[in-house]
């Protein structure tokens, strides 16, 4: 260690959602004495993806075999569910079905089966008449049920995480400058005109971590591109007894618009994905113009609306049009009305984009001198965030 040098911390982490507060946790579960400090811009914890999603445990049954995504998914899913019960922490494994509501869904229900047998993940096969065993207002030729899906309160998680992890957690705390020196450490420089000085930093910035990569000197070779997905409360949730999705389209990450029971007994419809012009625009008339310049600049971004063009014709729709919203519902759930759909709060995922219009399909944790990035931690994160923490936290503490 440099001599003449007062660091405020060992390990700074960029980050207060559920992949920050988890990896401070891991990195202090880990080497016990080590001394970390935690940023958040926000006044409190998990305010962006973490706290506006729909609250799903994954099991994991939709990612490649192999990636870290069903590794740390599979692995996370059991995790979390002891991790809620063994503090407390409101969920339930609840299971939940996939539905082919159409012929040409049936080899991609098919090819999830096999990927759930190789991701090690109980699955029952069921035919038309058997969806209704589980829930009998939905329709569908086929399904398949996921025993391990289940439902839990992330904020609540997060929260613990916090506490749990007895890191010093800075809340208010934006940062608007990196100085890195590899033979010295990091200085940070708050809005607050705050300095904060620690041997290795941790981006686990979300929505941001592109910006404070290249605040710390690194060309991380992706931009975060965001994307609202919009959700509505069902106003009749007796509809819907659990988690009901459709089956995806393998050429995106996003999974539908799909029904969710949460853990506070409301039922959830959505999200679908559309561009947002704000990296934190939760609502359509949220427009922050450089974000937005930064978003368009970037070559990847045109390359995904050419590429994809009528997928995200299909999603404007459904977020211009309750209509076309309703009707996507009613694939699965022929009973619902456009009346029992009541507009909820929205989210944005952080989706990284690569130069070429490819959307990032995995967990994406680089290094660099002295710095830990996390590049790419959409859904299933929350899901997966306490082996993520860890292997965060294994590659921070070997920088130290």
């Amino acid at each position: 260690m440099p001599v003449g040098i007062a660091y405020d911390c060992d390990v700074l982490v960029i980050g207060g959602g559920i992949v920050g507060l988890s990896t401070a946790y891991a990195i202090t579960r880990a080497a016990p004495g080590t001394r970390v400090t935690v940023l958040e811009k926000e006044p409190g914890p998990a305010r962006h993806q973490t706290g506006r999603n729909s609250g799903v445990i994954h099991s994991g049954i939709y990612y490649r075999p192999g990636s870290l995504k069903a590794r740390y998914a599979v692995r996370g899913a059991a995790e979390m569910v002891k991790f809620c019960a063994e503090y407390g922490i409101p969920h339930a494994v609840t299971g939940k079905l996939i539905v082919a509501t159409d012929r040409a869904e049936l080899p991609r229900l098919h090819a999830l089966v096999q990927r759930g047998r190789e991701n090690g993940i109980p699955v029952r096969e069921l035919g038309a008449s058997q969806i209704a065993e589980y829930e009998p207002e939905v329709r569908g030729l086929a399904a398949i049920h996921v025993g391990t899906t289940g439902i839990c309160d992330f904020v609540a998680v997060a929260r613990h995480l916090a506490h749990g992890s007895g890191a010093e957690i800075r809340y208010g705390a934006r940062v608007v400058r990196v100085d890195r020196r590899p033979e010295r450490g990091v200085a940070v420089l708050t809005a607050s005109g705050d300095v904060v000085r620690g041997r290795v930093l941790v981006n686990c910035a979300g929505l941001y971590c592109d910006e404070i990569a290249r605040l710390a000197g690194d060309d991380p070779d992706v931009r975060i591109v965001p994307f609202r997905g919009e959700y509505y409360e069902l106003a009749r949730p007796e509809l819907v007894r659990g988690l009901v999705y459709p089956v995806p389209d393998p050429a995106f990450p996003f999974l539908g618009v799909h029904l969710t029971r949460g853990i506070d007994g409301g039922v959830h419809i959505g999200p679908n994905a559309v561009p947002a012009l704000a990296r934190e625009g939760y609502g359509r008339a949220t427009v922050r113009p450089a974000e937005l310049a930064s978003t368009l600049a970037w070559p990847g971004s045109w390359r995904i609306a050419r590429r994809h063009w009528r997928y995200g014709a299909g999603e404007l729709r459904r977020s211009l049009s309750k209509g076309a919203f309703t009707a996507a519902v009613r694939r699965l759930l022929p009973g619902v009305c456009e009346a029992d759909l009541v507009p909820t709060a929205a989210g944005v995922r952080a989706q990284a984009v690569l130069r070429d219009g490819t959307l990032v399909d995995d967990f994406l944790i680089r290094e660099a001198p002295r710095t830990v990035h996390v590049l790419n931690a959409p859904s299933p994160a929350a899901t997966a965030s306490l082996p993520i923490g860890r292997e965060v936290a294994r590659r921070a503490l070997s920088a130290l």
